[in-house]
């Protein structure tokens, strides 16, 4: 017997008002196989300031996680969505990842038990920002967390971790000049809820590595899979 494959639905995410001239926003669903058998763990996942849903490591991770039997969703932003540079403020950010954990449970009959919501860049922050209001969440992942100007880790804007509740998962590139990796070790150490940090080696805020590293932008993708798995494995007790 054949295995029936995973499927990934282009749908619209509708606004409450218009930004930029759009009234909904595009996303993808990741559906995987046998849904919704299991323990129903859905991701959401956001884009940061500099690219849209379908920047590489963003879907890269969002099919990856599909594939691993997670009900996952990538979104854009409006900004992203009118093709602008300059992002929204954080109350529009903050509204419209509300409303795509919403799409997640469109379906009453298969709403995911479990949920993990992150992104990379800003698309962290604004997840750090609504689970800090309230939103139950069993978990955050922030992958790379811009931590301070780039270059200037002195300048440090750590306020938005210290009202973390819920578990957090940061995944940084040790070459990202928006967060050095020492100082968020040591700043995590301040951090009141749970915390795990993994570095990608030669990495920098896109997760891109140099030719010279010997590594490929696969097995870079695989290893930020890999830590964000075994991490909401962990949370959840292997129960997926």
């Amino acid at each position: 017997m054949v295995e029936p494959a995973s499927r990934y639905e282009e749908i619209k995410i509708p606004l409450s008002e218009p930004i930029h001239g759009v009234d909904a926003v595009s996303a993808v669903l990741g559906v995987p196989r046998w849904w919704p058998t299991g323990s129903r763990v859905g991701v959401v996942i956001a884009h940061g300031a500099h690219g849209d849903m379908n920047s590489e490591p963003i879907e890269g991770l969002h099919r990856a996680l599909t594939e691993r039997r997670y009900f996952s969703l990538r979104f854009n932003f409006p900004f992203a969505e009118a093709g602008k540079r300059k992002p929204d403020s954080l109350p529009v950010l903050r509204r419209v990842m509300r409303a795509a954990l919403g799409a997640l449970g469109r379906d009453p009959t298969a709403a995911p038990a479990h949920l993990f919501l992150g992104g990379i860049g800003l698309g962290g922050q604004v997840a750090a920002d609504l689970a800090a209001a309230r939103v139950r969440v069993d978990g955050l992942f922030l992958m790379a967390y811009p931590l301070h100007p780039a270059g200037k880790p002195e300048e440090l804007q750590p306020e938005q971790l210290f009202r973390i509740v819920s578990p957090a998962l940061f995944v940084q590139g040790d070459r990202d000049a928006t967060c050095d990796v020492e100082t968020l070790r040591q700043t995590l150490v301040r951090v009141g809820a749970p915390t795990v940090l993994r570095t990608i080696h030669e990495a920098d805020r896109q997760f891109k590595v140099l030719k010279k590293s010997g590594r490929s932008q696969p097995e870079v993708l695989e290893q930020m899979t890999n830590a964000l798995d075994e991490w909401i494995q962990g949370i959840l007790g292997g129960t997926t």
